[in-house]
């Protein structure tokens, strides 16, 4: 059990890492000294975080049997989804990386809250 707890505590770190990168890339969008290097290492670190998380998830069903629900699942499914569209669309939307990275950080943040929600 104690997978399930780093997989509880970790989902934290997923929801207030892309809260606050969300948030901050938004602002940068309007704030010019905003836009610092730090931003991006911060949106790398939160986009990996979602990686982690899905794997120890991943780990507790097929290793451990734990049961999810299929929702649950399926949440994670879409994060990793998200990040690699975010990632794919970053030299198309160079104009908009704010904006996209802003609103894809708090696009991110919700659908970990739902997961968390969606788990009890």
């Amino acid at each position: 059990m104690t997978l399930l707890r780093v997989h509880a505590a970790w989902a934290w770190v997923v929801i207030v890492g892309n809260g606050l990168a969300g948030t901050w890339a938004l602002a940068a969008n309007w704030v010019h000294p905003l836009r610092v290097r730090a931003l991006w290492w911060l949106v790398v670190v939160v986009e990996l975080a979602i990686s982690v998380q899905v794997t120890l998830g991943a780990t507790m069903v097929g290793v451990q049997g734990v049961q999810a629900p299929s929702i649950h699942i399926f949440y994670g499914f879409v994060a990793l989804m998200t990040v690699a569209i975010l990632y794919a669309y970053r030299a198309q939307l160079a104009t908009y990386r704010y904006l996209l990275y802003g609103f894809g950080g708090l696009f991110l943040m919700g659908l970990a809250i739902r997961a968390m929600v969606l788990a009890h």
